[in-house]
């Protein structure tokens, strides 16, 4: 990656950071979970998290939804904690609600997605994490 490709991307991760609202996809109650983890994290820094999760489970005090389209407010990033393999149907459902950004974490990876996003004029960062990112800064 070139040094100004890096400046980028951090522009882009703070940009994200400073968003208060974000739906995290695969968010149940689970505590052995990576979602479980860093939705408390982004709560502890102030954001409102969201669960999206099939179970619409109620996590850390939040009411849960089966889908991005059932949440009823505007959702600044989608966080997903989803296979690589399905992440393009989020991406797709994070364009389709109007959100301003989307989150895929480490390991989740489809460029096909992001530049999707991206063309819909969305911030997007890949491959990374949110609770890593928060402890470098």
């Amino acid at each position: 990656m070139h040094w100004d490709a890096q400046i980028k991307e951090s522009e882009v991760i703070d940009s994200l950071l400073a968003m208060k609202t974000w739906a995290v996809v695969g968010l149940g109650n689970n505590p052995d979970r990576a979602a479980f983890g860093v939705a408390k994290l982004l709560q502890e820094k102030g954001h409102r998290i969201i669960p999206v999760y099939p179970r619409a489970e109620i996590v850390h005090g939040e009411i849960g939804y089966k889908t991005l389209s059932e949440i009823p407010t505007a959702v600044d990033v989608v966080d997903c904690f989803v296979n690589s393999a399905l992440v393009g149907k989020v991406v797709d459902e994070a364009i389709a609600i109007g959100a301003k950004a989307v989150w895929l974490q480490l390991d989740v990876i489809d460029e096909a997605a992001v530049l999707r996003a991206q063309s819909a004029g969305l911030l997007t960062v890949m491959n990374r994490c949110p609770a890593i990112e928060y402890q470098s800064r």
